[in-house]
């Protein structure tokens, strides 16, 4: 597994993976006929990989040539002087596989070079992701919001984690996630 930094030439893949993401995993929560509408839309993609917004980054996991998931960091919508996790999406005939654990152990490895603390937003109901950031060693900070979609109202949750070594723990920032974590990638 290869996680390297997006460029222009993956946005297709990309948004690909993006809405083959979303079609599985809020199939419960969303309609799934407005789910399966969904275009596949590069375009939203390409201008953030040809010119980043300020202290964006979008990296892929590529195997075997094909790129299998996403990730993208930067800095807080919320809270200043703290970084975000703001997407990690692996395309689900790739789940379970260490994709989702290879491209959060580089997002954290990236964030902790910029930031002693990082904050990431999931739908409330998506519980293979919580299980997953979990594992991970992320936390419920308390915050909420909820944005309305299709007519549905969807909660999200906060999570947040401190990505600075602390002396005497066992691992090193953007390690913690365990090995049974794997099986949530």
């Amino acid at each position: 597994m290869e996680v390297r930094k997006a460029t222009a030439a993956d946005a297709l893949a990309i948004e690909t993976i993006r809405i083959a993401g979303w079609r599985a995993a809020y199939r419960h929560v969303f309609p799934p006929e407005e789910l399966d509408a969904l275009p596949v839309d590069e375009s939203r993609w390409r201008p953030r990989l040809q010119t980043p917004p300020r202290g964006w980054t979008t990296s892929v996991a590529v195997r075997g040539g094909a790129v299998v998931g996403f990730s993208s960091i930067g800095p807080s919508r919320d809270e200043r002087g703290i970084g975000e996790l703001y997407a990690l999406y692996v395309d689900p005939d790739h789940w379970s596989t260490g994709a989702g654990l290879s491209l959060m152990t580089h997002a954290e490895a990236q964030l902790t070079a910029e930031y002693a603390e990082a904050t990431l937003w999931v739908l409330e109901d998506n519980p293979r992701a919580r299980r997953f950031y979990e594992r991970a060693g992320w936390a419920i900070d308390g915050a909420r919001k909820a944005e309305e979609r299709w007519g549905v109202r969807a909660p999200e949750v906060r999570y947040r984690k401190s990505l600075t070594h602390e002396p005497g723990s066992q691992s090193e920032p953007g390690s913690s996630v365990s090995s049974s974590a794997r099986s949530e990638s």
